[in-house]
């Protein structure tokens, strides 16, 4: 009998291995073998690594003016590698929700989180040996896939429609061990792109890193709201709670004690880990500044050695292109400070961790040239006051040195796991700030962490005294408490110990975190950039010393042949380091301290600023900035730096200010804290010694000149907005960003806002004397009240 022919490849049939992949092909061996073959990159999988999974990592590489900043993460995503049939299926896999495989309710979780396709491939061939699978994986990256491009809400302001296909490439696709980098430049018709604005599209290259996560994941360690830190998070259904329950782990690095050092650790000897955490400097950075990054990296040892490591975390030199060709800051094997020749005045310190258990994988910290721009504003505004080494527009490369280390050491401690610890400056008494001896061991607050810049507080004649944070007592704490090994223990069993560990310091402001706030500040001992505790003094002696700074500034700032750029930057220092002053005591009023704290804790989270407090707060603004700051006003500056804009620059000073104290959230805040106890500071008290200080001369009959005029027009302009203002959510997505509910209308904000109006009218209706421009400004002012109070 014949046998029947033989049946014919399909179209989409995988084909032999040497058909797809040429002997010319150039072949990149790492995660995947990447073969190159004309404009095709095609990826050859082991089936070792079918279902492992990898993280995604989109980042954007280089970009348009206005459009994001080069190293800037835009998306994080689980992936794996399926296959079936005769295609490879790639699938976007969540840990958001979890339950134990062992568990019945496991399947009742996959079947609620069914795992999204992100693409499929056509199997192209077969290796000989039949052990790995060949795609072209091109279309990956040549496509609008939007989780490995511009996302959504990048696209959303500049009126992004398509992508323009014919103006998008792949720029390289190389493999290393454990990951695999594709760079791809994506070209996006847009409505309102921010630049190059004639070409009617957006240009920007990204770059997606593929990440094997490690086949043991690490042991995981809970978060606990009193020590920050960065974390992952998951709900799982699995647990015997009564409901689904969020389960949030810290991200940090996996040290761990080798076998060999185990009896050691127990009896108190620092060990070295099994991994260090190494840093390598980009090539690209400037000799000169080489060692000041390493010395900020290094600094770490000593929060390191509290956890019971030695050497844990140190800076290298990358080999010389001759020492090793093939090395490359993209491989995920290293963590990089990497050198942006960039505008940006900023650095930052991203981290990769396992979304599984919170195990950093790799981290680049983005290291701007123009941060050096920022370190020379802040010094000087800080301490040229009392320091010469801050008195001129060109630092010495030592004094630049040392401010670049600090900030070095800042954001490896991001990399570490650390968020900002705004809550830590406030331990330190304002005066202690000013004691050289107690500075020089301390430095100027407990955390490096904090956004405790410079000191501003010392005045001049206290010699020595230390400028700027080190590593502190809460940074040791904090590295102790997340990494020391608790050995023989298992995650759930490590927390009693843990919360031990924070009870030990309880109460303890040296050992205190406060979240950084944004948006509505609630608690005016966790804001950024202060010192001390308490923002009245410091501020105090903060403006004493721009006094001081004012008059020097054309000195300090101007060389001859050059033009006064410099003289206006440091100028606008000046002025905004002022704004922040009045932040943060505005800060104060309709405050409330927030102490995190658990049930086995006495004592409240949260208590209202004490009322004498806030009325020091008001008195201190009427002072200095609700009555004209007129040492900010030296025209022999102005003359060299601005034609007009010196009335404005005080109106928008003050404006913002007033806006602050009579915010919502304050207001709100004042209402509930005087329900409660009718000892508090009231909205009603409150309003009037505002208004009593605004409107001073009603009283006096003196002249209004031109600066209180602005800021009387600004009080009944923010009265009126109060009138029509909408309800305000107390909800909010991040940690970060504060909101005190409020229902505009049915609160008592309106009404005590139009009692307020009232009682200004009559007052202004009773005013006398002034010049004439005084008596138009109150004329106005009684017509601007009556329209707001009877728009018809």
């Amino acid at each position: 009998m014949a046998k029947p022919p033989a049946k014919k490849p399909g179209k989409n049939d995988p084909k032999p291995y040497s058909k797809v992949i040429p002997k010319d092909a150039k072949s990149d061996t790492g995660l995947f073998t990447v073969h190159t073959v004309d404009d095709k990159f095609y990826y050859e999988i082991p089936d070792s690594l079918f279902n492992r999974e990898m993280l995604m990592v989109t980042r954007i590489s280089k970009t348009a003016s206005g459009l994001g900043f080069g190293g800037g993460k835009q998306n994080e995503q689980v992936l794996r590698w399926e296959k079936k049939g005769k295609k490879v299926v790639l699938r976007v896999v969540s840990y958001n929700v979890v339950a134990a495989d062992s568990l019945p309710v496991n399947e009742a979780v996959k079947n609620s989180n069914f795992e999204p396709v992100l693409f499929t491939f056509p199997i192209k061939a077969f290796s000989k040996d039949s052990t790995s699978t060949v795609i072209d994986a091109s279309p990956l990256f040549q496509k609008d896939v939007k989780s490995l491009g511009l996302p959504l809400f990048r696209r959303r302001p500049y009126k992004v429609t398509r992508l323009e296909s014919d103006k998008s490439f792949i720029e390289s696709i190389k493999s290393y061990p454990r990951n695999i980098e594709a760079r791809h430049v994506k070209t996006y018709a847009a409505g309102s792109p921010p630049s190059n604005s004639s070409t009617g599209t957006i240009s920007i290259e990204i770059n997606n890193s593929m990440i094997l996560l490690p086949d043991n994941p690490m042991k995981r360690r809970y978060f606990d709201e009193r020590v920050g830190w960065f974390t992952s998070r998951q709900t799982d259904y699995g647990l015997e709670d009564q409901k689904s329950k969020s389960l949030e782990f810290l991200d940090r690095w996996r040290l761990e004690v080798k076998d060999e050092d185990i009896e050691k650790f127990k009896r108190g000897e620092l060990v070295v880990p099994k991994k260090q955490i190494v840093y390598y400097i980009d090539r690209a950075t400037p000799e000169k500044w080489r060692k000041y990054l390493k010395q900020g990296i290094e600094d770490w040892q000593v929060a390191f050695e509290a956890a019971g490591f030695k050497d844990a975390i140190i800076a290298m030199d990358p080999p010389t292109v001759e020492e090793d060709p093939e090395w490359s800051p993209e491989d995920v094997r290293y963590s990089v400070v990497r050198y942006l020749a960039s505008p940006i005045p900023n650095a930052n310190g991203p981290h990769v961790s396992d979304p599984r258990t919170g195990e950093i994988l790799e981290s680049d910290i983005n290291w701007y040239h123009n941060v050096m721009s920022l370190l020379r504003g802040w010094f000087f505004v800080h301490t040229a006051a009392i320091n010469p080494d801050a008195q001129s527009p060109q630092f010495r490369d030592e004094v630049m040195g040392r401010l670049i280390r600090f900030v070095s050491a800042h954001e490896v401690g991001h990399t570490l796991g650390l968020p900002h610890n705004m809550g830590s400056s406030v331990a330190y008494p304002v005066e202690k700030l000013r004691d050289a001896e107690f500075t020089q061991k301390n430095g100027t607050a407990p955390s490096i962490m904090d956004y405790a810049r410079f000191n501003y507080i010392a005045q001049p004649g206290d010699e020595g005294v230390a400028l700027m944070p080190d590593i502190g007592t809460y940074d040791k704490y904090a590295i102790a408490w997340g990494y020391r090994p608790i050995l023989d223990k298992t995650a759930e069993e490590e927390k009693p110990i843990l919360n031990q560990w924070i009870k030990e310091h309880a109460g303890d402001p040296m050992y205190r975190f406060g979240h950084q706030q944004v948006g509505d500040i609630h608690d005016p001992s966790s804001q950024t950039e202060d010192l001390g505790d308490d923002a009245m003094l410091a501020s105090e002696y903060g403006i004493k010393n721009l006094k001081r700074i004012v008059p020097n500034l054309i000195e300090w700032t101007t060389e001859a042949g050059e033009d006064y750029d410099d003289l206006e930057e440091m100028y606008g220092h000046v002025v905004s380091q002022f704004n922040r002053y009045m932040g943060h005591v505005a800060n104060n009023i309709g405050g409330v301290y927030e102490m995190y704290k658990t049930a086995d804790q006495e004592g409240a989270v949260y208590t209202a600023v004490p009322k004498e407090h806030q009325k020091r707060a008001m008195a201190f603004l009427q002072e200095n900035i609700f009555n004209t700051p007129t040492w900010l006003l030296d025209k022999t500056i102005f003359d060299r730096i601005e034609y007009s804009g010196s009335v404005e620059r005080i109106r928008a000073l003050q404006a913002r200010t007033l806006n602050t104290v009579l915010s919502l959230g304050k207001m709100q805040r004042l209402t509930e804290a005087y329900t409660y106890d009718n000892k508090a500071y009231a909205l009603t008290d409150m309003m009037k010694d505002l208004r009593t200080g605004i409107w001073s001369e009603l009283r006096t009959g003196k002249k209004i000149d031109t600066y209180r005029r602005n800021l009387q027009r600004a009080h009944i302009d923010r009265l009126e907005y109060l009138m029509t203002a909408k309800n305000q959510s107390g909800r909010s997505r991040s940690p970060y960003v504060k909101a005190t509910a409020v229902n505009t209308s049915q609160s008592d904000i309106k009404a005590v806002v139009r009692a307020e109006l009232k009682t200004l009218r009559t007052q202004l209706r009773n005013a006398r004397g002034g010049d004439a421009m005084s008596r138009i400004h109150i004329a106005d002012a009684i017509e601007r009240i009556n329209l707001i109070l009877d728009p018809k």
